[in-house]
């Protein structure tokens, strides 16, 4: 595509970032972002739920606050309209409860099913958490447990316990903004980047957050939190999306093979509605992570950064 030069545009899509940042003035910037998604749960409200959370997670992860929504969708023409009408409601659930005007939207005929939101918020323009500055030293944390992807596979084809299902549900309908909004309130300089994790899986954003930054990321794989029977689902439920987010950036990363194949799967499992992932001062780490576990974020340090050593991470 061609570049665009707009010296307004703080990040646009050449950085691999959640959202674009657009300048408006010294203290005021806009952040958007959009995402839908075809149905990974049963259930049409609890779906339209993951959707909204999903969709606003971007905002949160750049630091930002978001404002209003347009519902985008797609539905087959002899669709239930009550199926159609709980879909909405989920999400309006969610907007309202993160505080989101939804100001409108805009729906056409598909064969399947789609559904989500184009988000708009706001940031001041020198607190923006871009996905890359990380710096050798830093401490990795990440806000929720990973598995949704093995989850949905195993719920798609009657495989996944109820416990499981429960697990994945609460996880990926909980708001990123309990922890985006204590991390974005943090001192300046003590976060260096963010990002959410969903569709390229732990590994994916995390191979993008070292890209941007230039350096290494070192994670422990017993460290990083699993949804409950995640661990045990694994085995004949990949999903097509880990399939390939390991084909695409598993030549950049290095499992040492004493990690177990298993965890090594879910370390690539694409994510709906995930945690945030975040580079932060050492000097700072063991406070940001209490003050997050005290409002109820299951925040955990995963690792940490290290100077560029040809690989992208390494997993011990």
């Amino acid at each position: 595509m061609p570049v665009s030069h707009d010296p307004r545009v703080l990040i646009d899509y050449r950085t691999a970032d959640d959202a674009g940042v657009y300048k408006l003035d010294e203290t005021r910037a806009l952040v958007q972002t959009v995402d839908f998604f075809t149905p990974i749960v049963d259930d049409p409200f609890v779906y339209g739920q993951i959707a909204a959370a999903n969709s606003l997670s971007d905002v949160y992860a750049m630091g930002g606050r978001p404002l209003t929504a347009l519902a985008i969708a797609g539905f087959p023409k002899d669709a239930d309209r009550a199926l159609l009408s709980q879909i909405f409601a989920g999400g309006l659930d969610i907007l309202q409860k993160a505080g989101v005007a939804l100001l409108g939207g805009h729906t056409v005929q598909d064969q399947e099913i789609k559904f989500g939101y184009a988000v708009t918020g706001e940031i001041h323009p020198g607190k923006v958490l871009a996905n890359g500055g990380a710096r050798p030293g830093d401490r990795l944390i990440l806000t929720k447990a990973i598995g949704t992807g093995i989850i949905a596979t195993a719920l798609k084809y009657g495989r996944a316990p109820q416990a499981a299902v429960a697990a994945a549900i609460g996880s990926m309908i909980t708001l990123n903004r309990a922890a985006g909004e204590l991390i974005a309130a943090l001192p300046d300089g003590v976060v260096h980047a963010c990002t959410d994790v969903t569709g390229f899986g732990l590994m994916g954003h995390a191979s993008e957050m070292a890209a941007a930054s230039g350096y290494s990321l070192d994670i422990v794989a017993a460290s990083v939190p699993l949804l409950e029977g995640a661990r045990e689902l694994v085995s004949g439920n990949v999903p097509g999306g880990g399939r390939t987010n390991r084909q695409h950036f598993g030549a950049r990363i290095a499992i040492d093979p004493s990690v177990d194949p298993g965890i090594a799967d879910l370390l690539f499992d694409p994510q709906t509605s995930g945690g945030l992932l975040v580079a932060i001062d050492p000097a700072a780490a063991d406070s940001a992570l209490a003050a997050l576990q005290a409002i109820g974020v299951p925040a955990v340090e995963i690792g940490d950064v290290h100077p560029d050593g040809g690989l992208l991470i390494r997993v011990r």
